[in-house]
């Protein structure tokens, strides 16, 4: 059997962007809409809500209805916590990301969770057959892995913007993704992404990854904000998601009938 490919990794490897929804019902019925309509990748957010990152059958689920309209989950586990690296990616996750890292070593330790083989020596990874491995069935899974998956951070504290020139040289690191909301609330503002602070830490991130030609990403705000987005140099976008465009799509039903019935 074939080993897995990313397309998420070889479109950002490319230098195109890649374009994505959240979907905040976790439903496998919404993510095959989602890739359905084109789009490089769902994101799964189990940070915030959802499935506990350690259910592997529920993240089954939804990587089944990914693969079938050829798209990527990009999954954020809550912590930098190597073991759960581990069981997502055993689970089939090509692209996870981490919450609320804030040096090095943290990132560092999650990295090499995710590989076979890494900075020139042994990975942590932990080698068995699990359905990444096609329960055992896939062609040189150790020879192909750890050129599939691809591991992020979330940088969304005032920590982490300080030490973001460290954080930036952990070999094979993939992305870094811009959290502004809580960047607001790590200096002060809460909610206030305007906040010349927040803005400040965000630019600084944002050219020290360029530099390093690590790949950004971030949330857009429109369609002239992810344009912008882009020309600056962001290649993984969020562009909104499943529950806002319901509550998008619903909100003020009730009154715009009242009005049609006049």
């Amino acid at each position: 059997m074939d080993p897995r490919h990313n397309d998420l990794r070889r479109t950002l490897a490319d230098g195109d962007p890649a374009f994505g929804v959240l979907d905040n019902t976790y439903s496998p019925a919404v993510v095959e809409v989602v890739g359905e309509l084109g789009f490089d990748f769902v994101w799964i957010d189990l940070e915030h809500g959802g499935p506990s990152p350690w259910d592997a059958d529920a993240l089954s689920g939804l990587l089944r209805a990914a693969e079938l309209t050829d798209t990527e989950l990009l999954v954020r586990v809550p912590e930098a916590n190597p073991a759960m690296v581990r069981k997502a990616l055993d689970a089939g996750v090509r692209n996870l990301f981490l919450s609320r890292v804030e040096t090095a070593a943290e990132v560092r330790d999650a990295v090499a969770a995710a590989n076979f083989e890494y900075d020139d020596g042994p990975g942590e990874r932990g080698l068995g057959g699990p359905r990444a491995a096609r329960y055992g069935h896939a062609d040189d899974y150790v020879g192909t892995e750890d050129e599939e998956v691809l591991v992020g951070v979330t940088i969304e504290t005032a920590e982490a913007v300080e030490n973001i020139d460290e954080i930036l040289s952990v070999p094979e690191l993939g992305f870094v993704f811009l959290g502004p909301n809580d960047l607001s609330v790590a200096y002060g503002s809460p909610g206030d992404l305007d906040d010349p602070e927040v803005e400040a830490a965000v630019e600084t991130v944002r050219e020290a990854a360029i530099e390093r030609d690590v790949t950004v990403g971030g949330l857009t705000f429109g369609m002239d904000d992810a344009v912008a987005k882009v020309d600056d140099g962001y290649q993984l976008l969020h562009v909104g998601s499943t529950l806002g465009a319901v509550s998008g799509q619903f909100s003020g039903w009730r009154e715009e009938y009242e009005d049609a019935k006049r």
